[in-house]
């Protein structure tokens, strides 16, 4: 017998999950397109002649793909039950394919190229909500996928890796915004909805082209995962499932040694003797707790961040924005190494309250010095310090507590509910930044910049409460302890 046979081949383990997390970086890839593309789009509508392109289309538009989002993430239960993680993820990629370049080209077959009208708003918002379903999928069943072939001591780690693959995804697509922009200039708009004497004719290049490449960009990234994953196995728990006990025993083998393979198979189908069982069977708190990190993870305002980030440094007076959120893309991805690093040393708890906190911190700093002349360096470092806090606790850590906190018997039900939450509160969170952040009580008047960080700042407050009182610790816990740790 091979070593590999013996102990398991980490190789074909990591390239596996190498694979999987392909998906979130098309997650983050597609959520953070739309922060270079956004002012050229607005500028593009605001030109139509059959209607006014208004402050809150604006804000749907940008938010459009979580409908999506909510979609498949609601669906991905049912997917994963029905078709496999496998097979849904490839659907995922094919998603993100065809959402790519009909946002390159939403009047493809239609209509006429380059006449913004109303119909063609709803046409681009239409392959916006089709990417966004291929993100719900991957956003729910990447996690599942790596939750399941990664063995216990390395799970955490593992599935982290998901969210580091969702924030470089993020930082590629700034930098190929970046890159695309080129010498062109962005539409400057004062005001959302103000009328085109506040577009710059000199970003004409960019109100035509520009947002186009930048959407058609994803097309290859996407191609590549479709492709890629139809060579990766199904999960063991799944084919357990479907009483492909030989096929899941061969994988498991693959991935921790013929020995170790046994022992986890016997575990899979004790906890999966009963395919079926009620989502409440272990109890309402389990499922609330998943829900509840789902909503606390968007709630806390990150995505807000992520989505408008160059507008946000561009009010701040900064010369070169896209640069700006290309640098804290950077900061992000080098705080999410720290909780890969650290999860399964110092737990998931720890890190999510600490998270809470540091991000309240930012939060609050942004509150109390946005536009106030002098500060600017002020509230820059505390927007970084806000986004570095979530990429080492509720970025990575909430997607490791989804994948692993629900028993087997429930996990594909669960898992869409609390991942269907997320997209919901993500959309109400990002389609209502704007409004609030241009709110005034009086001309000129900046209650709308303090308003909306200081609510972020005492969500995060409230998220360390939750943690510290409910959450279980899951760390060193195998998928089929959570059975007996929810009957307790």
């Amino acid at each position: 017998m091979s070593q590999n046979q013996q102990q398991g081949s980490k190789s074909y383990l990591f390239s596996i999950v190498l694979v999987a997390v392909l998906g979130g970086l098309l997650f983050g890839y597609d959520t953070a397109v739309i922060s270079g593309a956004e002012k050229g789009l607005q500028a593009f509508f605001m030109e139509a002649k059959d209607f006014a392109y208004t402050d809150a289309m604006h804000g749907f538009t940008s938010a459009s793909a979580l409908i999506g989002c909510i979609i498949g993430s609601a669906i991905s239960g049912l997917l994963a039950t029905r078709l496999g993680r496998k097979k849904s993820l490839i659907t995922a990629g094919l998603l993100f394919f065809i959402s790519a370049l009909g946002s390159m080209r939403p009047e493809f077959l239609l209509f006429e190229y380059g006449k913004p009208t109303y119909s063609l708003l709803v046409m681009f918002n239409i392959y916006r909500v089709i990417g966004g379903v291929g993100v719900g999928l991957a956003s729910a069943i990447c996690p599942m996928y790596i939750g399941e072939v990664a063995p216990s001591n390395i799970r955490g780690m593992l599935v982290s890796w998901n969210q580091f693959a969702i924030i470089f995804g993020q930082l590629v697509v700034y930098f190929v915004n970046f890159f695309i922009l080129g010498d062109h200039i962005q539409p400057v708009v004062e005001e959302m909805g103000k009328g085109l004497a506040a577009i710059n004719p000199a970003a004409q290049w960019t109100v035509t082209t520009g947002w186009r490449y930048m959407f058609g960009s994803e097309a290859i990234p996407a191609g590549l995962f479709a492709l890629l994953i139809c060579f990766v196995p199904e999960t063991p728990r799944y084919l357990v499932s479907i009483n492909e006990d030989k096929k899941a025993l061969s994988v498991l083998t693959k991935i921790n040694g013929s020995e170790k393979a046994s022992q986890i198979l016997r575990d899979i189908k004790e906890t999966i003797t009963v395919k079926t069982e009620k989502l409440f069977t272990y109890g309402v708190m389990c499922i609330f707790i998943g829900i509840m990190l789902s909503v606390f993870q968007q709630a806390v305002g990150i995505n807000a961040v992520l989505y408008y980030a160059p507008r946000i440094f561009g009010d701040m007076g900064m010369k070169d924005p896209m640069m700006v959120t290309v640098f804290m893309g950077v900061i992000n991805i080098l705080f999410t190494l720290v909780a890969i690093f650290t999860v399964e040393k110092w737990g998931r708890k720890p890190l999510l309250i600490y998270g809470s906190l540091g991000m309240a911190i930012g939060a609050f700093g942004v509150a109390l010095t946005f536009g106030h002349e002098g500060l600017e360096m002020i509230t820059a470092v505390s927007i970084m310090v806000y986004s570095a806090s979530f990429m080492f606790s509720w970025g990575p850590i909430c997607w490791v507590l989804i994948s692993e906190i629900f028993p087997n018997t429930i996990r594909g039900a669960a898992v869409a509910i609390a991942v269907a939450f997320q997209w919901i509160s993500n959309f109400i969170v990002s389609s209502t930044f704007v409004p609030m952040f241009n709110m005034h009580l009086s001309e000129g008047d900046d209650f709308g910049h303090w308003f909306t960080y200081g609510l972020y700042g005492v969500i995060c407050i409230i998220a360390a409460v939750f943690v510290w009182r409910l959450v279980p610790e899951t760390k060193g816990k195998t998928l089929e302890d959570m059975s007996k740790l929810w009957k307790k």
